[in-house]
C-alpha cells in the first residue's frame, strides 16, 4: 500500500465530515468519535483503516478519539 493511500484524501475527508473548512472537519470528527490527528498544517488526518474498520491503535490515542467507533448507520 502506498503511503498516500493510507490516509483519506481531502475530498474523502470532506465527504465523511460534510465540511470543507479544516476547523469544521475537526469539530465533525470529534462529534463522530472518529480517531484522527491534526498535522502541522492544521488539517485533520484520518487513516483509511479507521473508516474501513481495520484500525488497531498500538500506541497513543488520536485527538478526539473514543475507545471504539461504529458508524451510526450500523446502530453503534
Amino acid at each position: 500500500m502506498n503511503v498516500v493511500d493510507m490516509f483519506l484524501s481531502p475530498v474523502e475527508l470532506a465527504v465523511l465530515t460534510g465540511r470543507k473548512v479544516k476547523s469544521k472537519q475537526v469539530e465533525a470528527l470529534r462529534r463522530m468519535g472518529v480517531p484522527f490527528f491534526v498535522n502541522a498544517c492544521g488539517r485533520a488526518v484520518v487513516t483509511r483503516a479507521v473508516v474501513e474498520g481495520r484500525a488497531q491503535l498500538e500506541r497513543g490515542t488520536p485527538t478526539g478519539a473514543r475507545s471504539h467507533w461504529n458508524p451510526a448507520v450500523l446502530g453503534g
